[in-house]
Formats: structure tokens, C-alpha cells, sequence
């Protein structure tokens, strides 16, 4: 199975509706468009697999999430954990990364000296990811493989790996990057 992207799209957003959102994030409108269906869009404008994790019962935290996605796609030979809330990611920028994937690497996309999103991560991951919970999302593995010198730091032009939209001032510096962006 090919890399596979993981869209992260189940949890609650409540920092969100707490800075005065009246909607999810994920349904907020950036230029028209629905945040979440603008990291759709550059998702299926690369042409790489994805699967959505969507909300259940008991969402849990990021982690909880990434093991869903990651354990609904076991045979992928790879991940790219991209958040649902990352409504300026480029479909370059993830065909980058999951061109720069390699068997025993974890890819890091940064914008400047901002990492960012998605990030990459090979088949030999699995059961790390899969056994994930919490909040911490994948942290403690991209910390493992770092230590170990198996990180690479993928340089990529694209602003919209680092802005996710989180409280409403965050869907107006979007909206203020759209209105600028030059395609």
C-alpha cells in the first residue's frame, strides 16, 4: 500500500469556539472554503492515499487519533500526520515530504526555523504509532528517531505547514496569508 496521509480530524476544538468561534474549526470558512476541506483538497491534489480519523464516542487526544488512523492503514509504507486544521498546506509540500521518506527516516517539514506539518513517518513506525495516546501526539517518536539521527529537516517554501487554525485571531492571520499567497 502506498504512503498513506493521516488527516487528524477528530478532535473537539474547543480553543476554538472558547476565542468566540461559532462553529468547529474544521468548519469555519478561509476564503470560502471550509478549513477542513481545504487540507482535503491539497491532500487529493497529490495523489497519495488518505484516511480521515474522525470523531467517535471517546475521541481521546491527538495520539489516540494518530493510532486510529495509523492501525486503519497497517499496510501503508508509511504516514504523513497532517492536522485537519492546516487550511494553507500546499499539495507540494506533502508530495515533498512523502518524497523525501525513506524506510528508516522521519521527515520534518520547516518553514524557516518553524516546524511543521505533515509530518513523516515510515512503515517501521508502526507499532510506535499505533500504540500512541494522550495529547502528545507523536512527539516522543520524532524525539527517538532525532536522538538516534534519523530526523531529516525538510526545508520546504510553504507558511502553510506551520498555521493552524486553533481560536479565531489564528482563521484571520489565515485569511491575511490567503489574501497574499501568490500560487
Amino acid at each position: 500500500m502506498p504512503i498513506t496521509v493521516i488527516i487528524l480530524a477528530a478532535g473537539r476544538g474547543e480553543r476554538y469556539l472558547a476565542s468566540g468561534g461559532n462553529t468547529h474549526k474544521l468548519d469555519a470558512l478561509l476564503g470560502g472554503t471550509p478549513v477542513l476541506q481545504r487540507v482535503l483538497d491539497a491532500v487529493a491534489d497529490t495523489g497519495l492515499a488518505v484516511h480521515v480519523v474522525r470523531p467517535q464516542h471517546d475521541n481521546g487526544g491527538m495520539g489516540d487519533s494518530i493510532a486510529r488512523g495509523v492501525k486503519a492503514t497497517p499496510e501503508a509504507d508509511g504516514w504523513l500526520i497532517l492536522p485537519g486544521d492546516l487550511a494553507l498546506v500546499t499539495a507540494d509540500s506533502i508530495r515533498r515530504v512523502a518524497a523525501a521518506l525513506r524506510p528508516d527516516t522521519v521527515i520534518v517539514p520547516q518553514y524557516q526555523t518553524r516546524r511543521g506539518h505533515p509530518v513523516g513517518f515510515p512503515a517501521q513506525c508502526f507499532q510506535a504509532l499505533a500504540a500512541l495516546t494522550g495529547d502528545s501526539g507523536a512527539a516522543a517518536i520524532v524525539r527517538r528517531y532525532r536522538e538516534a539521527g534519523k530526523v531529516v529537516d525538510l526545508s520546504v517554501y510553504d507558511v502553510g505547514i506551520t498555521l493552524d487554525v486553533d481560536t479565531l485571531d489564528d482563521l484571520k492571520t489565515a485569511e491575511a496569508s490567503l489574501a497574499t499567497r501568490t500560487l
